[in-house]
């Protein structure tokens, strides 16, 4: 298919399913034609078992914010090996999906960045100043839908690693925790002036449930492009973690996720 592709940040609260949300995302943007690279930057490094790459091989993934000898090599600095300031801002990392992507199933190209954990927003260090980098490498890619699954909760905004992005899928359930977050990850989103803002509530198991959600978000509802409301599915837990047997079953949930998708697409090539 020829187009300039886009760049999508999905993110919310943990455990309201952005994980499984990006792996449909990605097998269903295959199927329509599109290269897609599915960035993992979330700690648990979950996406790839739920893109499906076999157990074995997905546990054995080391993240770049872990390889040690990468960000040395880019970066002129060990981590943890008192570096002080003398390290590189600007590192050259435009290798990184050649040498440490992978092809999931499907055809899904896969980047496992990871996250630094114990660093504070903003932290000056190396390990940080790689994975900005790596995002900034992406960012420049082109003819590629990049699907981004985050950490838990807003630090990638607040470090303004979604800078650049062009559109965001914020995902809750209906519960008042998970709605705040998205409020607030909203509010960053736009300060970062990331065009298009999706809402997704997950897990939706009855009309309430849509009254409850839409009284909470009545003061944000601005700031969204679209709200897709996507309801709850036993199969999520039936299949977990691998989503490609979803995707032969007659699911309302895959089809909240395809209509997402059309609205990401619909978006995304009008950029």
């Amino acid at each position: 298919m020829n187009h300039q592709g886009f760049r999508v940040v999905i993110t919310g609260k943990g455990g309201v399913g952005k994980t499984t949300i990006t792996s449909l995302l990605s097998h269903l943007f295959t199927a329509r034609g599109y290269s897609v690279l599915a960035v993992d930057e979330d700690p648990q490094m979950n996406l790839p078992y739920a893109i499906g790459v076999p157990t074995d091989k997905a546990s054995s993934i080391v993240p770049l914010s872990k390889n040690l000898d990468y960000v040395e090599e880019k970066t002129g600095a060990r981590p943890d090996s008192g570096y002080g300031l003398m390290f590189s801002l600007n590192p050259d990392v435009s290798d990184v999906v050649q040498r440490f992507g992978m092809k999931g199933p499907g055809g899904v190209n896969i980047l496992v960045m990871g996250t630094v954990l114990k660093a504070a927003a903003g932290c000056l260090c190396p390990e940080n100043t790689l994975l900005d980098a790596v995002i900034r490498h992406i960012n420049l890619r082109e003819g590629e839908v990049i699907l981004m699954d985050t950490q838990a909760g807003v630090e990638h905004f607040g470090r303004a690693l979604a800078k650049g992005f062009n559109q965001a899928v914020l995902v809750a359930d209906p519960t008042f925790n998970a709605i705040q977050v998205v409020k607030h990850a909203a509010e960053l989103a736009k300060e970062l002036y990331i065009p298009d803002i999706h809402l997704v509530i997950n897990r939706i198991r009855s009309p309430g449930d849509i009254t409850k959600v839409n009284r909470m978000i009545a003061e944000h509802v601005g700031l969204f492009s679209g709200i897709h409301y996507i309801p709850y599915d036993e199969m999520m837990i039936l299949y977990d973690p691998d989503v490609r047997p979803m995707l032969e079953e007659q699911s309302e949930f895959v089809d909240g996720v395809r209509e997402l998708l059309l609205s990401l697409e619909m978006h995304g090539l009008k950029a």
